[in-house]
């Protein structure tokens, strides 16, 4: 079992910034592909970022392609996902997600572990 919890939402103006943590805790961090998904009202939970288990690659959504950044801290068992030029359209509940997995992966039906979620409202 891996239990990961979501921290760092909240509420910010539009061209803001935010920082979300995930931290992970009851098998080897390292050993698992992580995710970032997140989920809007009235909308189907979508792949918003992911990082192989070394921290290498990297992978985006296109609608956040050159304004987040995931990362890694396989010694601190988290993992990251800075966000910044927000906007209204990236309001949603957040969620990191884990998988064993050695290939890319982004349907939400891969991922075998989440968390609870954290909320990000953008204000506009």
């Amino acid at each position: 079992q891996v239990q990961l919890v979501e921290s760092g939402g909240g509420v910010v103006q539009a061209g803001g910034s935010l920082r979300l943590s995930c931290a992970a805790s009851g098998r080897t961090f390292s050993d698992y592909f992580m995710g970032w998904f997140r989920q809007a009202p009235g909308k189907e939970r979508e792949f918003v970022a992911g990082i192989t288990r070394s921290g290498g690659n990297t992978y985006y959504a296109d609608s956040v392609k050159g304004r987040f950044t995931i990362s890694r801290d396989n010694a601190k068992n988290s993992v990251y996902l800075q966000m910044n030029s927000l906007k209204a359209e990236d309001t949603a509940v957040y969620y990191c997600a884990a998988d064993r997995t050695l290939v890319i992966v982004t349907a939400t039906s891969k991922f075998d572990y989440w968390g609870r979620g954290t909320q990000v409202t953008v204000s506009s």
